[in-house]
């Protein structure tokens, strides 16, 4: 239920620095939508649109979001910008470019000052934002608990057939596609 798509306002705010971000945030996008979990996604820069970010952060609760996911790459102030603006959970995504590949933004995502936390997911890792965001809604909210219940349950059973196929066909044949 992405903007414009849907009447229910949006639980969950998608911030990215930049349009080149979008690729790595698609899939948890995805998942929202699969989920059926209402959100927004904007492009705001925490350097070239400053006021733009900050009033959105300023608004967010207002607006009935309940949780905001940040990415960034590079510098990645975008999430702590953010986070200074609203009292909301905020969930950074450090994005891979740069010479340092996401280290960076890493860093600056997790070396928040005292008072102002800001959670990270790992580089790139934009699917396990959107799970974290259904996790906190989940807290006073059954409905996206079902959800999460019900993905962890799909998870075990694709790994257990995967080893079940292991231990039938051998390594060998795993690897070369399961063939007997």
């Amino acid at each position: 239920m992405n903007q414009g798509k849907s009447k229910v306002n949006p639980l969950i705010g998608v911030v990215i620095g930049s349009d080149s971000d979008l690729p790595v945030m698609a899939s948890g996008l995805e998942l929202l939508e699969e989920w059926g979990a209402p959100f927004e996604v904007k492009i705001l820069s925490a350097h070239r649109t400053p006021k733009e970010a900050a009033d959105f952060a300023q608004t967010a609760a207002k607006r009935g979001i309940k949780v905001i996911i940040a990415a960034a790459g590079m510098a990645a102030h975008l999430p702590g910008v953010l986070a200074a603006y609203t009292h909301l959970p905020v969930i950074g995504v450090p994005i891979a470019s740069g010479q340092l590949k996401g280290i960076d933004a890493l860093y600056s995502i997790v070396q928040m000052p005292p008072g102002i936390p800001v959670a990270s997911v790992g580089i790139n890792a934009g699917r396990n934002a959107a799970i974290l965001a259904i996790e906190i809604l989940g807290l006073t909210d059954p409905t996206w608990q079902d959800k999460l219940e019900m993905y962890r349950k799909k998870q075990a059973e694709a790994v257990l057939d995967k080893n079940a196929r292991l231990e039938e066909c051998g390594f060998r044949a795993y690897l070369d596609g399961g063939q007997l």
